[in-house]
């Protein structure tokens, strides 16, 4: 892997909640990961948690990395569906349902993008516990450059509606020269 002498800090949410849920995740990381474009700078724990918006399905594993990138925002989002399809994920037959991997870009550095296809910040990250607490493993005073709040504020005001997040007992090492 080259290291990738200057770029943007981008932070994405790695999820999954079906089949080997820790493993697609990492193996997703990887994959990202193995980029002569970009470079892991920080990982957050894992943590499982309880699903949002369609409750009806397994709990997911989640955590949130940090890269440095010299992709374009909307060439990183076409890199990330790439990793999914080739992990083998199909179109979602459900919206906020079950996911064999799940990749977003939540904060491409201080930009705001709205377009059809992408939306920077990601438009509900300051409503998830499951990001924004693996987000303040990283850095909690990473500012929300819409809200501007501190991600650590922003999990702070989330208010008690059943959103679980408990982190794995047995942490993988997430070190480039130790990814799957």
């Amino acid at each position: 892997m080259a290291v990738v002498a200057a770029g943007h800090a981008v932070f994405i949410s790695v999820g999954s909640n079906l089949g080997d849920k820790l493993g697609n995740c990492l193996k997703g990381i990887a994959a990202l990961a193995g980029s002569s474009e970009t470079l892991l700078a920080g990982t957050s724990r894992f943590y499982r948690t309880s699903p949002v918006d369609y409750a009806d399905q397994d709990w997911f594993v989640n955590a949130v990395i940090k890269i440095t990138t010299t992709l374009d925002p909307m060439v990183l989002l076409d890199r990330l569906a790439g990793i999914q399809r080739h992990m083998g994920r199909k179109a979602d037959a459900v919206r906020f349902g079950p996911r064999l991997l799940d990749l977003d870009i939540l904060l491409y550095g201080d930009q705001v993008i709205r377009t059809s296809r992408l939306q920077i910040p990601h438009p509900r990250m300051h409503k998830r516990a499951f990001v924004l607490q693996p987000i303040c493993d990283i850095n909690p005073a990473i500012v929300h450059p819409v809200m501007g709040r501190t991600v650590a504020d922003l999990l702070n005001r989330l208010g008690d509606d059943d959103q679980r997040v408990i982190a794995l007992e047995n942490q993988p090492p997430l070190l480039p020269d130790r990814l799957p």
